[in-house]
Formats: structure tokens, sequence, C-alpha cells
């Protein structure tokens, strides 16, 4: 999820840990683990210098099982060192510290997990992106009440009780949230179930996801041989059916023999993508269809779309662009979410 929200819990973490010995430092150092793992983004750049590979590398490694362990000893043992001296000697434990980076470090691929980007949890033994696609990468009603029971207990006492109160009463009203996104969920994937079987699209797979900043509209995307279908459907509606579906063609054979670097594209978009012809020969559009339209009435207006240029032996990808961001497509969007 967004980097707010997973300091946020890191932060949570920290309290839980460590909160009633140093106060309000707990705070920062579950922050700072619950941010650790997303360093990959820069790293990610340092190691490698084609964007493709770049982008393979976040959610990789650093946001495995496997990370959260060795991170976790890594920077416990470290921070151990330094913290426990002077006033502060004895004060806490190097088996506290380890705790609180593993559980800052390690929750924060599981929040991730439930996001549509996918999370490679196994990594390295597995590249399988786990992704359960039922809550949006920013959701302000996870995050925001998380985040104001924190800042009021930043201004308690740490050897206050209403400082554990409203650290649970935090984790408790997330947590709760959450539950409610599997069920909209479940809801969601049984009311595309029937609109696909209505409209007698024999698709080999389909998934569906909240669209950004909410839990209300969501996007569903159903795979045939040659195309996919995708529609909006919103909590909102008046009735639970998928109203509008766009046909969108694949286009996977306009570069042939499928190079590596479009394997790992088509990896990276968990297979969900379309290629488009530019004025460049040698230049295509990559739409990841994973994420939804901003307008349900533009077929072309996908949020997450970049161009990828064959280089000499590698194909190389442009930075990610929103060119369909606009006032009219934001509009549009907030009048889809309302519900028809």
């Amino acid at each position: 999820m967004d980097s707010i929200t997973q300091i946020v819990l890191g932060a949570a973490c920290g309290e839980a840990i460590l909160g009633k010995k140093i106060g309000n430092r707990a705070l920062l150092f579950g922050a700072i683990g619950g941010t650790v793992p997303d360093l990959d983004v820069f790293i990610g750049r340092v190691i490698y210098n084609n964007e493709i590979d770049s982008m393979a590398f976040h959610r990789g490694f650093m946001h495995s099982f496997l990370f959260a362990i060795l991170g976790a000893i890594a920077f416990g043992v470290f921070v151990f060192w330094l913290y426990n001296r002077g006033k502060r000697y004895g004060m806490t434990t190097q088996r506290e510290w380890v705790w609180l980076f593993f559980a800052s470090i390690f929750t924060h691929p599981i929040l991730d997990s439930f996001t549509a980007y996918g999370t490679q949890l196994f990594a390295p033994f597995s590249n399988y992106r786990v992704a359960f696609n039922n809550i949006s990468v920013a959701d302000p009603l996870y995050t925001l009440p998380f985040l104001v029971s924190l800042i009021i207990v930043m201004f308690l006492r740490r050897n206050s009780s209403k400082r554990r109160l409203f650290l649970k009463l935090g984790l408790g009203v997330s947590s709760l949230y959450m539950i409610l996104t599997l069920v909209n969920k479940y809801h969601v994937n049984l009311v595309y179930k029937k609109a696909l079987a209505k409209e007698h699209i024999n698709y080999l797979r389909f998934q569906t996801q909240p669209t950004i900043l909410n839990n209300f509209l969501w996007y569903g995307i159903a795979e045939t041989t040659d195309a996919y279908f995708v529609g909006f459907y919103s909590i909102l509606d008046t009735n639970p059916v998928v109203s509008k579906w766009h046909k969108l063609p694949k286009n996977h054979d306009l570069i042939g023999d499928m190079p590596k670097d479009l394997e790992t594209l088509s990896w990276f978009s968990g297979g969900y993508y379309s290629l488009s012809e530019t004025s460049d020969p040698k230049t295509y559009l990559f739409k990841d269809l994973r994420y939804p339209l901003m307008d349900e009435n533009d077929p072309n207006s996908t949020i997450f779309k970049f161009t990828i240029t064959k280089k000499e032996e590698r194909w190389e990808a442009a930075p990610f662009y929103a060119s369909d961001v606009n006032r009219g497509s934001l509009n549009s969007f907030w009048t889809r979410l309302k519900g028809i």
C-alpha cells in the first residue's frame, strides 16, 4: 500500500512492542521498519539500468518472508548496539529490538498482498506474486482512523493505559475495515460471475479489484482467447449488475517470439495486458489492465500504461505515465463511484 499507511502500521508495531519502555521513539523506529521494504524502489534503480528489471525488482525479495527475518536480525542487532548505552543502558533488550523490526517489516508485505499489485512473499524460492485484490493501494478509510489513533498516542505518557487503548482502537478499526473489504470482494465476485454468464462471455479467468482511494467502485476484467472484457460495478448501484462492458483486444502477437523482457512484463501484469502500435515501428504501448479505466465510457483511459522500445538486444520501458487523468476523467470517475 501507500507509504503513509505502511509508516502508520510500522509505527503501531513499534508502539506495541517497545512503547511502554521508550515511548514515542518506538513509533519512530517502527515507522522506519515499516518503510524499509519499499526502499527496493531506489535500490532497483541503482542495481539495474533497465526500467523493466527495476519494476520486476519492486515487491520482490525485500518484500519476502526471508527478508523480514534477515532484516529484523540485522536492524535489531545494529539499533540495539546504538541505543543501549549511556542513560539508556539496560532499558531494552536485543530480543525486543529484533521483534520490533520483524513485526514492522513483516507486516509491510502482508498488507501489500491485499492489493492488486502483487507481492513476492516467497522470494527467492518462488516468484509467485500474492495478490488478494480486496483493497486499493491507497484507501483513506483504512489509513485515516489508524493515523488519528496514533497521533493521539503520541501525546500520551508512555505508561498511560490510554496509550494502549488507542493503539488497540486503531488496530481494531483498521482490521475491521480490512475484513469488510473481503466481504465486499466476495459480493462483487458473485455480481461479476452472474454478469459474465448473462452476457454469454466464455472467459478463461477473471479478477476484480477496487478502484483507487475507495472500496465502493470495483473494476473487473475477464480474459478470453483473444480479448479482455472490462466493466465497473459500484456497491452503491441500485441493481447488482455490470451495466457496461468494453471489449479490449489483446494484440499480444504484435511482438513475435515473446522476448524475455516481454515475458517479464507479462508476469508483472499477471498476464492481463494489451499492446498497441505507435508511430515508431520499434515502440509499442503496453497497458497493464489489472488497473481500471479512469472513464467508464472511454476504453482507452487505462490508468497504468507505458511505452516499450526495442534497443539493440533489450526492450526498454519508459517511466509510467497517466495521460488520461484530467478533470473530466476524475469527474466521470466520481460520478460512477456514487452509483447508478
